[in-house]
């Protein structure tokens, strides 16, 4: 399986080599656990705001900015989108109970993934479309050492956002690495859309209530259903890319 997702992606690249240097993160429902309290901020801001929703529309938005996401919901409901008043109150209500609700749980098998990739010698960088400065800040206390700020693209850093390829080429900038020296794990079809039109080689894990086959249909090289799969087939992912532990 490993082996044809590498041969597909050199073949769709036009590539020689999957030689990755740094791995790019999403960080909602990849490395925390938070989703289900994104949608249910959401959905909850949005029937305040009269807005028409459903709980699995925030899985399906999930990686857009939140201005993106207010906007979206805006055309749905009154064909036009949102001004900037209504997006900083909408964002601000949804925040509130965001940080209200969450519980900052980590994803099970995120530290352990993290600690494979940096156990081969790789950079770790985040590539998120979240603005949660609960979040964010709490990085560094869930995964000590791994993340700095450099080399984080959040919110805060984009104009466009997933599923535009801006936020990971962006992250490949800040790695100093080449699509084909990258990998990406994303959790959500959007965030998968724009890996895949970055040129990275893209890894999902379906940790959310959403189909496998929206993952895949986006262009995820490999899958898997959650984050400590992924983590016990690291070293397999990397023995197909030819990558070693410094010093072995």
């Amino acid at each position: 399986m490993i082996r044809e997702a590498i041969t597909r992606y050199l073949r769709e690249q036009k590539q020689a080599v999957l030689s990755p240097e740094a791995v790019l993160f999403d960080m909602d429902g990849v490395l925390y656990d938070s989703m289900s309290f994104h949608a249910r901020a959401w959905l909850e801001t949005a029937v305040n705001h009269n807005l028409l929703a459903k709980p699995e529309d925030f899985y399906l938005f999930e990686g857009r900015t939140g201005e993106s996401t207010i906007d979206e919901l805006f055309y749905r409901t009154f064909r036009h989108g949102a001004t900037r008043e209504e997006k900083e109150q909408m964002y601000k209500e949804k925040a509130e109970l965001f940080n209200q609700y969450n519980d900052g749980r980590p994803m099970k098998g995120a530290l352990e993934t993290l600690e494979q990739v940096k156990a081969y010698g790789l950079d770790a960088l985040i590539v998120t479309g979240s603005g949660q400065h609960s979040l964010i800040d709490k990085l560094n206390d869930n995964f000590p050492g791994v993340f700095v700020r450099e080399k984080m693209v959040t919110a805060f850093d984009v104009k466009y956002g997933k599923p535009h390829p801006e936020p990971y080429l962006m992250g490949l900038e800040k790695a100093g690495v080449q699509p084909n020296q990258a990998i990406v794990v994303e959790n959500a079809p959007l965030g998968v859309q724009a890996a895949v039109a970055s040129g990275i080689f893209t890894i999902a894990v379906n940790t959310g209530p959403l189909k496998d086959e929206l993952l895949l249909k986006e262009g995820a090289h490999l899958l898997y259903p959650d984050m400590e799969t992924l983590a016990k087939e690291w070293p397999a992912i990397m023995e197909m890319c030819n990558v070693k532990k410094p010093g072995s």
